[in-house]
């Protein structure tokens, strides 16, 4: 019987051993994940009113309930936990599914004030992620800017603006709802260095700001004109098409009274971010235009817009996992068909899937054929992994070797005690969002 782990317990994880299992009845999986609660991104990045979205956790829960399948949370690979050469040794095959752990940077001077924050780093704190830190984000901020225009923009974008009413019934931990329901902030400017027509948004996210109780957005349609994809958007593929429509309709709509407004900007480049008292205030822009090539050169005209908070939401990169290569310039493994390349040849036992395997790109549905194709490269070297001897268990020699992995059930205590957490609040389910109390929950203690 093949043995294999699947390193990473999120839509591309969970896909990955659910194809193992189905194409192959001779195979177990274990499902490590560092954390002690599984779903991944799903848990962790997709914003707490994506109810649909968030849904997904059902399809994926199936998987790991699976009766070859086993969740093993609270197992890390590599420095610290489990080193990459002891899960060869544990397993016939290990399917790395890390994801794109960081955030590209602007590389601008004043990127690291006080105030200006990694997008990931908002939606970890609203999304209770137990590494989150609570930075005081809205503390006396009045305007934010967002730099970026795709879809994680457009949550946070939102996010910001949607109020008690809106949040309760969510899964929100308590102190990010308390605090997004005290913010001040009034302003927020969704910026993007290029025109309408290449923002990375879908227009169903898009459209959605425009639906938040006494939130005006606004375009300013000098700065859509720019953009030969505005002017004519006869050429355009279907969702920049869609896209451009509804930036259409609120150019041209009528000034509304709100107590929100949410300004979404184009063809401005950040250039800097300025500080008083050592806290951000504003970022420099400059105009750019296009290139006529798909890019933009810029103007040498600037513009500064305040802020008190900044969130930088400019893409995602793969960090290394000592003991793998490392692409340091895609931020990838390097892989054959999923099998990873070691000096260009392939080990054989070592695999990936998802965003290390590719690069961040494409939504939650794209990690399914990618962990097929995968999958299908674990099995097809099936005769020969399974000449190497595994122990009968992997799960007794981890815990032999100091790690405490929580299993099923103690995810199952954890979700019992965010149930009762909600209760004692009065909403509904609320995510614990701290280490200790997860480990405790996880092992039938409160949270």
């Amino acid at each position: 019987m093949l043995r294999v782990a699947v390193v990473g317990s999120g839509p591309s994880g969970c896909y990955t051993a659910q194809s193992l299992v189905q194409l192959d009845p001779g195979v177990r999986v274990d499902v490590l994940d560092r954390l002690p609660c599984p779903y991944g991104l799903v848990r962790y990045g997709v914003a707490p009113d994506h109810e649909k979205i968030k849904s997904l956790q059902n399809n994926l829960r199936a998987v790991l309930e699976h009766e070859r399948v086993r969740f093993l949370g609270g197992v890390e690979a590599g420095p610290g936990g489990v080193p990459v050469a002891r899960l060869r040794e544990l397993y016939h095959a290990v399917v790395y599914c890390m994801g794109a752990a960081t955030d590209r940077r602007l590389g601008i001077p004043g990127e690291d004030l006080p105030g200006s924050w990694s997008a990931t780093q908002f939606v970890a704190w609203y999304s209770a992620h137990p590494d989150a830190v609570d930075g005081g984000f809205l503390r006396d901020a009045r305007s934010a800017v967002v730099i970026g225009v795709g879809n994680v923009a457009v949550d946070v974008t939102r996010m910001l603006a949607r109020g008690l009413a809106d949040l309760s019934p969510t899964d929100m931990p308590q102190a990010a709802l308390s605090a997004l329901a005290a913010s001040g902030v009034t302003e927020i400017h969704m910026v993007g260095r290029r025109g309408p027509s290449q923002a990375r948004f879908t227009t169903k996210e898009l459209r959605k700001l425009g639906t938040l109780p006494g939130t005006e957005v606004t375009v300013d349609p000098a700065e859509l004109a720019p953009d030969p994809g505005y002017r004519d958007p006869s050429a355009l593929p279907a969702p920049q098409r869609r896209n451009v429509e509804a930036l259409r309709g609120w150019a041209e709509a009528p000034p509304a009274a709100a107590r929100r407004r949410i300004r979404l900007r184009f063809f401005l480049r950040p250039v800097e971010l300025l500080a008083e008292r050592d806290h951000v205030r504003a970022v420099r822009f400059e105009r750019t235009a296009p290139d006529g090539q798909g890019g933009v050169r810029g103007t040498g005209r600037y513009e500064d817009i305040e802020a008190q908070l900044v969130l930088r939401s400019v893409g995602y990169r793969g960090v290394p996992l000592e003991g793998l290569p490392f692409d340091a310039r895609t931020g990838t493994v390097p892989n054959l068909a999923g099998r990873v390349l070691r000096e260009g040849v392939v080990a054989p036992g070592e695999y990936v899937a998802g965003w290390i395997k590719r690069g961040p790109t494409g939504v939650i549905g794209t990690n399914r054929p990618c962990a097929k194709e995968t999958a299908t490269s674990v099995l097809e070297d099936a005769h020969l992994l399974e000449r190497k001897t595994v122990p009968d268990d992997a799960l007794t020699a981890l815990r032999a070797e100091g790690a405490h992995p929580v299993e099923w059930r103690g995810w199952q205590s954890i979700e019992r005690a965010e149930a009762e957490l909600g209760a004692s609040l009065g909403r509904g389910v609320v995510k614990i969002p701290d280490w200790r109390s997860l480990l405790n929950a996880a092992h039938g203690g409160a949270p």
